[in-house]
């Protein structure tokens, strides 16, 4: 088996990775080290960990529609 280092796995702007039979634990410890200030999105369900990263023009419409629910609130 080979293991790699998640700072080892780039992924570009629209596309994603999957990665198969990944137990919670180790979900909860790839969160943890990623940490909350990270670029990509993470996803987990049954035993499939997606990582994604979106392209800049979903991130500029992400900070618009926050800044407009700040706005409402």
């Amino acid at each position: 088996m080979v293991t790699l280092q998640l700072r080892q796995i780039s992924v570009p702007p629209g596309h994603r990775v999957l990665f198969h039979d990944v137990s919670w634990l180790e979900f909860e410890a790839i969160l943890e080290e990623l940490g909350e200030h990270r670029a990509s999105r993470i996803a987990y369900i049954q035993g499939i960990l997606e990582i994604r990263m979106p392209l800049p023009e979903q991130e500029k419409a992400k900070t618009i529609i926050g800044y407009l629910v700040n706005i409402l609130f």
